[in-house]
């Protein structure tokens, strides 16, 4: 008989017996990640994010999880449920604590109901989706938000009573380029000829990146990559510092051997970098910051450097997070982003899926549109 049962952070299950039921997905669904976050304290108490990793056991065997969050506040989510907030409040209608199913401060989609390799994906998705629909119930929350889920989870979700919602991102795919150079020949002549510029620009002002991987990374680069994000974050009105260098500290320890960051050097000074996580073909863009602005930095360090070291690797995919519209410009494809909501209040839950039927349709407008605008040349005919 299968016993479901609340922990209080994810680095109470053993490493190897939460890591089995990830597999091959997303690397931050992986416990080096998730526990290392608890572990620095960005979660837990007075950071409006408490771990409560839902797990599933059969005669003690794990079988089944999510990580899962009790949420004080709507912050580092990236899907935005503000105004959603805002109207309950106005009628009334408590809204915080709220459950949120998904990674803290990672606009990434991945599986968010983990099962053991063999299992009935569905037929777990939807026992953990109803056992999400009592504890709101029993607790007096106001609802379940599960943020960049899988495609395969909404079918289960929605026959549970839960709302799609869908966003956007913009990915890149490797077309099977043989280097960078065969990568801009994909693009009409215009924004061809001005990444070309944006490169050259950077090199004449004597700026070299450099790419570092897994056991390349040494000890001393983790301190300036913390401090590159902290720049950003203080440079920036709209930003919150979500982590510390504990975090960083312990992802040294961790979780080296998934990352790749690459930096930018003047004169033989570090003067930028971003943090990237790698796993199964996919780059993940995370962090940027820089100590010095220059002009077409930012785009030669996060996207053109990543995007070069991506073709000469085979790797398949670069998602480079959230936002960021000149990104599209710059050969990232708009792709469509999922997340579920359950609201526990039908009045509550009547006014929101009539607004997410209203802004899926105009995000799948959107992404059609810009497929038929892109900057890239259309594909030739097989």
């Amino acid at each position: 008989m299968a016993q479901v049962e609340l922990l209080e952070g994810v680095s109470r299950v053993a490493r190897g017996e939460w890591n089995a039921l990830v597999g091959d997905d997303s690397p931050f669904l992986e416990w080096e990640w998730l526990a290392s976050l608890e572990e620095a304290a960005t979660l837990g108490e007075g950071t409006g994010w408490q771990p409560l990793p839902l797990v599933v056991r059969e005669a003690g065997r794990l079988v089944a999880a999510c990580p899962l969050y009790a949420k004080h506040h709507s912050e580092g989510e990236f899907v935005f449920d503000t105004a959603w907030a805002d109207a309950a409040n106005r009628a009334g209608i408590p809204y915080y604590p709220k459950l949120l199913v998904g990674v803290p401060f990672t606009p990434v989609t991945g599986a968010r109901f983990l099962v053991e390799s063999g299992g009935d994906r569905a037929r777990w998705v939807s026992v953990l989706a109803g056992t999400l629909r009592e504890l709101c119930r029993e607790n007096g929350l106001s609802g379940v938000h599960v943020n960049f889920c899988r495609d395969d989870e909404i079918a289960p979700l929605a026959e549970s009573g839960y709302l799609l919602r869908l966003g956007l991102q913009y990915h890149w795919r490797n077309a099977g380029y043989r280097d960078f150079e065969d990568y801009l020949g994909a693009f009409r002549s215009k924004r061809r000829n001005q990444i070309r510029r944006e490169r050259r620009a950077l090199a004449e002002q004597g700026v070299e990146t450099h790419v570092y991987v897994g056991s390349e990374i040494r000890d001393e680069l983790f301190e300036p990559m913390y401090r590159f994000y902290q720049s950003t974050v203080e440079q920036h009105v709209w930003g919150r510092q979500y982590l510390n260098r504990a975090f960083f500290e312990r992802l040294a320890e961790h979780f080296r051997h998934r990352l790749c960051f690459i930096v930018a050097r003047q004169g033989g000074e570090l003067i930028a970098g971003t943090s990237n996580v790698v796993k199964n073909g996919v780059l993940y863009g995370r962090y940027w910051g820089t100590s010095r602005r220059l002009r077409y930095l930012h785009f030669n360090v996060c996207y053109y450097a990543a995007i070069e070291w991506c073709i000469a690797h085979g790797i398949e995919r670069f998602e480079p997070g959230a936002g960021g519209d000149y990104k599209y410009l710059r050969g990232f494809e708009a792709r469509p982003t999922s997340s579920l909501h359950w609201l526990a209040d039908p009045r509550l839950a009547a006014a929101v899926a009539r607004f997410l039927t209203a802004e899926r349709a105009e995000a799948t407008a959107v992404i059609e549109h810009l497929g038929a605008i892109s900057p890239l040349k259309p594909a030739e005919p097989a």
